[in-house]
């Protein structure tokens, strides 16, 4: 019998990086992979239902799959990251702890991003900061590639900035007060700097208490292959779980250091003992708080329709994960 051919777009991660080589392959399926910028998936993805299976982020699959959107995702994760390090502020802005972005301007690419959806949730739970005691613009260099449209209730203050203008500099010029987003602005360091210096340590705690790794990224395939093919998930996930097994014994190896860190064993070793052997865990066992804190933060902050469950969001066959 002849194996499916599939179209996978996917960044490029040492995790996925065996089905790039074709090191690893799922089982009945011959991959096409294409490696794409996040934005550039998503937007091909959620505006065009362009591929077979992609990477997604996890909080506009939240408000797509909301919407009846025929795309449904396997519990594979392959872009986690804690997010106190993604909040930066103007040197001059009067920004010295989070309360202090109380009415302030805050620029973020796209509102409805992951990234920005846990930022506020943090900032809400954390620090009673809610997305009201904001005054939000978006756009600038996120204009272009905004995969879905959102309509946000009246209390939440949210001006557009035209394509063209960078957020980063608009911080460093003064004509924003702070940004949030998944890339550092090119301005970091030239008027810009982070609301938390030591983020490591912000970040370390804030796992420690919570046992949250954010997740940015699911992967997402059609509907109707998921009918069609009903072994296709299972199939992609082992696949994915064996690549991520090779990336983690190329880390912990000790002989050359195969990354450009000069302390990569340090770090390798001091992750394990924090996080466990497999801190970038795919499945819903390992993950069903993280994504349930997830669905409930876009939820609360009027992205997706409804608070989406753990069932409705994966393949049924894939919920024993």
């Amino acid at each position: 019998m002849s194996s499916l051919a599939l179209t996978l777009a996917i960044g490029d991660y040492d995790r996925t990086g065996a089905l790039k080589t074709g090191a690893v392959r799922p089982q009945g399926v011959d991959l096409n992979i294409l490696t794409l910028s996040p934005e550039e998936i998503f937007y091909r993805m959620g505006r065009f239902l362009e591929f077979d299976a992609c990477e997604f982020s996890l909080s506009t699959y939240t408000i797509r799959r909301g919407r009846g959107e025929p795309m449904i995702a396997i519990p594979v994760f392959p872009s986690q990251m804690f997010r106190h390090s993604s909040i930066f502020i103007g040197d001059k802005a009067g920004i010295r702890e989070p309360k202090d972005l109380r009415d302030k301007r805050v620029g973020v690419p796209k509102y409805h991003m992951t990234a920005a959806v846990w930022i506020r949730g943090l900032l809400e739970d954390e620090y009673g900061v809610a997305p009201k005691d904001i005054r939000w613009f978006e756009g600038g260099e996120g204009a272009k590639v905004k995969e879905v449209d959102v309509t946000l209730p009246p209390d939440v203050r949210l001006e557009h900035v035209p394509d063209g203008k960078h957020l980063g500099d608009m911080v460093a010029a003064g004509e924003l007060d702070a940004f949030i987003g998944a890339r550092r602005p090119a301005a970091y360091g030239k008027g810009v700097s982070r609301l938390f210096p030591d983020f490591r340590t912000a970040e370390r705690a804030y796992y420690e208490r919570t046992r949250i790794f954010p997740i940015m990224h699911t992967v997402v395939l059609k509907e109707e292959l998921v009918r069609q093919y009903p072994w296709l998930p299972r199939s992609l996930y082992d696949a994915f779980t064996e690549a991520k097994r090779l990336a983690y014994e190329r880390l912990h190896f000790t002989a050359a250091l195969l990354t450009s860190l000069p302390w990569q064993v340090a770090e390798a070793e001091e992750t394990r003992a924090l996080m466990g052997d497999d801190p970038f865990a795919y499945g819903i066992a390992r993950n069903r708080t993280t994504v349930e804190t997830l669905a409930g933060y876009s939820f609360r902050q009027s992205l997706a329709p409804r608070r989406l469950t753990i069932e409705e969001m994966f393949v049924p066959s894939m919920l024993d994960t």
